[in-house]
């Protein structure tokens, strides 16, 4: 197993770890902040995924395929709220669950009855098609380009919340939403805003991953599901946490699947590694997430407003 090898598995393990900070700071904000769970946020992934993928099928460019995917979630993230999930926010976690839920058994529905279960792909731009020379090998330019606009928004978010007046009233309505309001700030609109935000944030993750997976029916699922784990890890409401848990299950999940059977191989029966290979990749974030609970239940980063 090459240096070169293990080295662009972890870079690939911090590209995967960028897409699911950029679900999980939109889905950790709208809980922190709103007290709302959304199993919605997959879908949302999905559809920003989509619309990129027909907006770069139409003019063919990825410019715009991008710029569309993020506002058009938005858009379609604050419409889905003031519309359907307002009244859910002063309702139990558990119609919360049922009513988001229904909309991603909806959303997946309808996505196959307009463009049906075949997949769609987008083409990495010429300008990202070819690999770039790092540390002495070769690696895809535009996994790097996702990594360094996931640390941006990153960047972004941190100024967002810690040094705007916006970020000011983000965080005080997450330690008392009651107060805030009473102080006349329009607390109805200001969680509308951080959902439209975190559904902008999952557009991009979908449209960005557009040219590296295939965009199909359900893919928003699994993304949920890891971005759960990135949020229990780094700490609920947390951003710091949502960016460390995203870094690590990322790592974690991409060297546990491209590294851990080869390393069985070497000390297994070809046999046994073949089988537990891919069983013990699958659970490995979770069984971190388990230590991470049993060590520090409110997570690496639990969430610090002041």
């Amino acid at each position: 197993m090459s240096p070169e090898f293990l080295l662009t598995q972890l870079l690939n393990g911090v590209q995967f770890g960028v897409l699911l900070f950029l679900m999980a700071a939109g889905l950790t904000l709208v809980f922190g902040v709103m007290s709302f769970i959304n199993l919605a946020h997959g879908s949302l992934y999905m559809m920003g995924a989509y619309i990129a993928a027909l907006t770069y099928g139409k003019t063919g460019s990825f410019a715009l395929a991008i710029l569309a995917g993020v506002v058009g979630l938005f858009v379609l993230a604050l419409i889905l709220d003031r519309l359907a999930f307002s009244v859910l926010h002063r309702r139990d976690h558990l119609d919360q669950v049922l009513a988001t839920f229904g909309v991603v058994m909806f959303a997946n529905e309808a996505v196959r009855f307009f463009w049906g279960n075949a997949p769609l792909y987008m083409d990495v731009p010429a300008w990202l098609a070819a690999p770039v020379p790092l540390f002495g090998f070769n690696y895809p330019a535009y996994r790097g380009a996702i990594i360094v606009a996931g640390l941006l928004v990153a960047l972004g978010l941190h100024m967002l919340i810690n040094r705007t007046r916006v970020g000011m009233i983000i965080r005080a309505g997450a330690s008392n939403r009651d107060m805030v309001s009473a102080l006349g700030v329009n607390i109805g609109w200001l969680t509308s805003f951080i959902f439209a935000l975190g559904g902008a944030l999952a557009g991009l993750a979908g449209a960005m991953v557009g040219p590296i997976l295939s965009i199909q029916p359900g893919m928003g699922e699994p993304v949920l599901i890891l971005t759960l784990v990135v949020i229990v890890i780094g700490g609920i409401g947390s951003i710091r946490g949502a960016f460390f848990g995203a870094l690590i299950v990322g790592i974690v999940d991409t060297l546990g699947r491209g590294v851990l059977p080869g390393v069985l191989f070497k000390v297994f029966d070809p046999s046994v590694a073949a089988a537990a290979g891919p069983a013990l990749a699958s659970v490995g974030v979770y069984v971190l997430m388990a230590a991470v609970l049993a060590l520090k239940p409110a997570g690496l980063f639990p969430v610090r407003y002041s």
